[in-house]
């Protein structure tokens, strides 16, 4: 018997995610407590940087339509996965940066003084013990302790070894099984906030139940489809869908309820409704990588499926997407203009952009993957600066403020923090100059060509209605009066700073000049369009 080829090589980005994830639980297992903070947060950052220089190497190698298989077929190792697994390495190296903030500040007559919470310093956005019940005796002392939940850096790891692989599965059960490894982490991680504890387990629990659903749905298409072409096999069933064209009830059937799998995980209308809570309740650093990664993930797979098993029904499928991309536009940007919490707002902006998204998905040409190629990594960055500024918006008891009225004046007081926040809500607008409006108007002008003019028009016109909400929060923050409980900008770390001021340079980069990585997402997608 021949040993099967594994090709440890090309897999070599996710090998080396996955061993730190799990060098990691080790760590948490042997090491001393005062040890651990330093070390996972070393190991991540070390293994993500790792990771992301072989991928480099991988992508500098491979021809532009050539792609290779690994593990027995299971992995395919294209440009465009590899353009994707790129993006999620990038944004989980700030994504983790975030996570690791470990001030514990509090505001004292003098101003924001650190020596007062010094002795409750842990992880800042999660609880110092997720065992502990909230409000309780147990967790007071933990806090005072300074006890860190530092097993959020092992989840994180594998939640973006899940990630990098549910884009590239070469087959179904690949793409499920990496589905649950970046689900499960996620669900843990939205429950562990250190402040509003119950909001925080709510938005868990309610994550985890509609993901069981959506997990489920995809295992029973995935079935049908088995059914239909006696194979999970991306390729092998895009082969049985072209051979038998007359008969295709089942494959459609079994394609929309995977593909309802999917649009569960990107937020699209009407699989939508999980996005405004678990983005307000889980701990900010958490939904800014969620935001922008299980994004840049889910549509990566999204666009394997449809561009590669299901071009044979590209009839059938494009007029559902037109409809779930018009609503999840329209009520994506409708709703966001009546929320009073800033996560929230956030949350259904996140929906409007599925939306827009979904309009290069649809063009079904060159253009339009390489367009949604490029508003995957141009949104991911956007969001996690966003919520970076989000979370360093505090009460007086250290606790953030993400109630829309209390920002009121805020960019008077803290000139700075509003104009970043102001910079990453204009590229959110599309407004020229940043990466937002290179991101809509590439991903329009491929659904224009592909003739979806009406589609661009409901873009445009949605775009014009989220400009407004916009614009008013950036009214209030420099126009308007600060209450009398106004919230402060707590002095952020040197990892905090970081991460809000490269992705502000990246955000104004890529509207300026947009063309080297337009080029390199073209240059990706001709694998999808070819």
């Amino acid at each position: 018997m021949t040993a099967p080829s594994i090709e440890y090589g090309v897999l070599s980005p996710m090998l080396i995610v996955f061993g730190v994830a799990v060098v990691g639980v080790l760590v948490e297992a042997f090491l001393p407590r005062r040890l651990r903070y330093l070390t996972q947060v070393a190991l991540a950052l070390a293994g993500l940087t790792a990771a992301f220089a072989t991928l480099v190497t991988a992508y500098a190698t491979m021809s532009a339509g050539a792609g290779r298989l690994a593990a027995v077929g299971a992995v395919t190792i294209d440009r465009p996965a590899l353009f994707l697994q790129g993006t999620i390495l990038l944004v989980a190296v700030l994504g983790v940066m975030l996570i690791a903030e470990s001030r514990s500040v509090q505001f004292s007559k003098a101003g924001w003084d650190d020596e007062a919470g010094r002795a409750g310093w842990g992880l800042d956005a999660f609880t110092p013990q997720a065992s502990a019940v909230p409000g309780s005796v147990a967790e007071r002392v933990a806090t005072k302790a300074g006890l860190a939940q530092t097993e959020v850096f092992p989840l994180t790891m594998f939640s973006v070894g899940g990630m990098m692989l549910f884009g590239s599965a070469g087959d179904l059960l690949t793409m499920f099984v990496a589905l649950e490894v970046f689900s499960l982490p996620l669900y843990l991680l939205c429950g562990l906030a250190r402040h509003r504890r119950l909001l925080s387990q709510e938005a868990a629990l309610k994550y985890f139940l509609l993901g069981a659903f959506s997990s489920a749905f995809f295992l029973f298409g995935a079935a049908l489809l088995y059914g239909y072409a006696g194979t999970l096999d991306i390729i092998g069933i895009a082969g049985a869908i072209h051979v038998h064209t007359t008969d295709t009830a089942l494959a459609l059937i079994g394609s929309a309820l995977v593909a309802s799998a999917l649009l569960f995980k990107i937020g699209a209308v009407p699989f939508h409704s999980w996005v405004p809570d678990v983005y307000q309740g889980a701990p900010t650093a958490v939904t800014a990588f969620m935001a922008a990664a299980t994004k840049i993930a889910a549509f990566g797979a999204l666009l394997r499926l449809f561009y590669v098993a299901f071009p044979a029904l590209k009839d059938e499928w494009r007029p559902v997407l037109w409809t779930i991309a018009i609503l999840t536009m329209v009520l994506g940007t409708v709703t966001a203009v009546t929320q009073s919490d800033v996560k929230r707002m956030l949350a259904y902006s996140a929906v409007a952009h599925t939306g827009f998204i979904l309009t290069g998905v649809i063009a079904a040409n060159r253009g339009g993957i390489s367009g949604t190629l490029f508003y995957l990594a141009a949104y991911g960055f956007s969001t996690l600066g966003a919520f970076a500024v989000v979370s360093v918006v505090r009460d007086r008891d250290g606790s953030e403020q993400t109630e829309l009225a209390r920002w009121a004046g805020l960019g008077r007081r803290y000139p700075v923090a509003g104009a970043v926040f102001s910079l990453f809500l204009l590229a959110f607008a599309g407004i020229p100059l940043t990466s937002g409006f290179v991101s809509k108007f590439a991903v329009f002008k491929a659904a224009g060509q592909g003739g979806a003019i009406p589609l661009v028009v409901v873009g445009v016109l949605a775009s014009a209605i989220a400009a407004y909400f916009y614009v008013r929060v950036i009214v209030l923050m420099f126009f308007t009066d600060p209450p009398e409980n106004a919230p402060e900008v707590a002095p952020p770390s040197s990892l905090s700073v970081a991460v809000i001021g490269l992705t502000a340079i990246i955000t104004f980069a890529l509207g300026a000049l947009p063309q080297p990585l337009l080029d390199l997402a073209d240059n990706a997608g001709r694998y999808f369009s070819s």
